[in-house]
C-alpha cells in the first residue's frame, strides 16, 4: 500500500490550521478534536461507539503497524468522525490481519489525515483545551474550514446516546477471548466454567462488546437493552443486577435515562461504567461538568481508596462527577492521581457503585478487571 499523498487540511476553530496528507476515506468532517495516548488499540478505538461526535487523535507515533481484524471491533463498526495520526503504517506485520488500517478507514467512511506535528495538536489542546474541527480533501480554503469549525456545535447538551444504542433487546452469550478457542461460545471454557450463573439488564448507552464478554465470563447472562428502556420494563425482567454502560456525549443532555435510572436505585443492585456512572451520579442528585480536554488514553493511574492499591486504567471521557454535590449520599471510592477527579462512587447504603475510568480495557491494562467479580458478588 503506497500512502496517500493527496493534500488535506485540519483547521480548529482558534483558527489554527495543519497541512497534511488524506488518510482513509476523502471527504470532510466536522467535530470535536481530541487526543488518546494510548501505544496499541487503535482499532478498539475507532469502534468505541464513546468516541461518537469526536475526531480523535493518536499522540503515539505510527497506527496500523498490526493490522485491522473483525475479532477486535468493539461495536458492529467505528464510530468516530475522524483519525488523526503522525504516520499510518504501510506494511502490518500479525498472524490476525485482515484489513490494513487506511483500507479499513475507507471501507466505513471515515476521514482522516495523517503527517502533521501530532505533538503540536496534542499541547495545544491540552492548553486552549478540546475544540471544533475540521478535516477535509475537498475544500482546501483555509478560512473556510476556520470558519465551519467555529460554527460546529459543541458536545454539551446533546444527546448523542439515542445515536448508538441498540434498536432492540438482545442477548449476549460470548467470553473473553481465548488463543485456544477465540470467541467460540460452544468451546470457550471459561465463560461455562461457572456454575451459579446471574441475570443481568445491561442498558446500551453506547455499550463495548469487553464489557458483555467479562460479565458474561464472570458469571452473568446478559440481556442488552436500548437506552430509552423504561424501569418498569427492566423490572418485569426480574433481573439480579443491572449494568449501566459507557457512552458518548453529554450525561446532562440524556435526561430519560437518568429518570429512568432514579427509578430503579433501590430495586436491584446497580453497576455502571463511564457514562454509566456519570447517569447514576446523576441520578443520586449529583452533577457532572466538562473537563478542559478529558482524559482518553491506556494509561491513567487511578487509586482505589478502600486498598490504596493503584491501578492503571484506560480511560475515555470528556466529562466528570461532581463529588461535592453529593456527598450525604455517596462516597468516593476512587480517584484520578492526575488531577484528583473523580474515578468512582458506592452509595452509602444501597447496593450500587460505579466507575469512570474502564476494567474491560482491551488489549488493556487489565488492573480494574476485578470490579466485575464485585459486581457479581454485590448480586450475591
Amino acid at each position: 500500500m503506497n500512502l496517500n499523498i493527496k493534500k488535506a487540511i485540519l483547521a480548529l476553530a482558534d483558527g489554527t490550521v495543519f497541512e497534511g496528507r488524506s488518510f482513509g476515506a476523502e471527504g470532510e468532517t466536522v467535530a470535536e478534536v481530541c487526543f488518546n495516548t494510548s501505544l496499541t488499540g487503535y482499532q478498539e478505538i475507532l469502534t468505541d461507539p464513546s468516541y461518537k461526535g469526536q475526531i480523535v487523535t493518536m499522540t503515539y507515533t505510527e497506527q496500523g503497524n498490526y493490522g485491522t481484524n473483525d475479532e477486535d471491533a468493539e461495536s458492529i463498526h467505528p464510530w468516530v468522525e475522524g483519525f488523526i495520526v503522525k504516520e499510518p503504517c504501510a506494511r502490518p506485520s500479525s498472524w490476525r490481519s485482515e484489513l490494513r488500517i487506511n483500507d479499513y478507514l475507507v471501507k466505513h467512511g471515515i476521514v482522516g489525515i495523517y503527517g502533521i506535528d501530532t505533538r503540536a495538536l496534542t499541547r495545544l489542546i491540552r492548553t486552549k483545551g478540546a475544540m471544533q474541527g475540521v478535516i477535509s480533501t475537498v475544500d482546501l480554503d483555509a478560512k473556510s474550514l476556520v470558519a465551519k469549525a467555529m460554527a460546529a456545535p459543541s458536545l454539551v447538551g446533546r444527546d448523542l446516546v439515542k445515536e448508538v444504542t441498540c434498536a432492540e433487546p438482545y442477548e449476549w452469550s460470548e467470553g473473553l477471548w481465548d488463543v485456544e478457542y477465540r470467541y467460540d461460545r460452544r468451546l470457550h471454557s471459561r465463560a461455562v466454567a461457572n456454575p451459579t450463573r446471574h441475570k443481568v439488564v445491561a442498558f446500551d448507552f453506547g455499550i463495548k462488546r469487553n464489557i458483555l464478554r467479562h460479565l458474561h465470563t464472570v458469571g452473568c447472562d446478559v440481556t442488552v437493552v436500548p437506552a430509552s428502556t423504561t424501569a418498569a420494563e427492566v423490572l418485569k425482567m426480574n433481573p439480579d443486577g443491572i449494568f449501566l454502560s459507557n457512552g458518548p456525549g453529554d450525561p446532562d443532555a440524556v435526561g430519560y435515562a437518568r429518570d429512568t435510572i432514579k427509578e430503579l436505585i433501590g430495586k436491584k443492585p446497580i453497576f455502571g461504567i463511564c457514562l454509566g456512572h456519570q447517569l447514576l451520579s446523576l441520578a443520586l442528585g449529583g452533577s457532572t461538568y466538562k473537563l478542559k480536554f478529558g482524559h482518553r488514553g491506556g494509561n491513567q493511574p487511578v487509586q482505589d481508596l478502600s486498598t490504596t492499591k493503584v491501578e492503571i486504567t484506560s480511560q475515555n471521557h470528556g466529562f466528570a462527577v461532581d463529588l461535592d454535590s453529593m456527598k450525604e449520599i455517596a462516597e468516593l471510592t476512587h480517584i484520578n492521581l492526575n488531577d484528583k477527579t473523580v474515578e468512582g462512587i458506592s452509595h452509602k447504603e444501597l447496593p450500587l457503585f460505579s466507575v469512570q475510568h474502564h476494567p474491560e480495557a482491551s488489549p488493556g491494562p487489565h488492573d480494574s478487571a476485578y470490579l466485575f467479580k464485585r459486581f457479581v458478588e454485590m448480586m450475591g
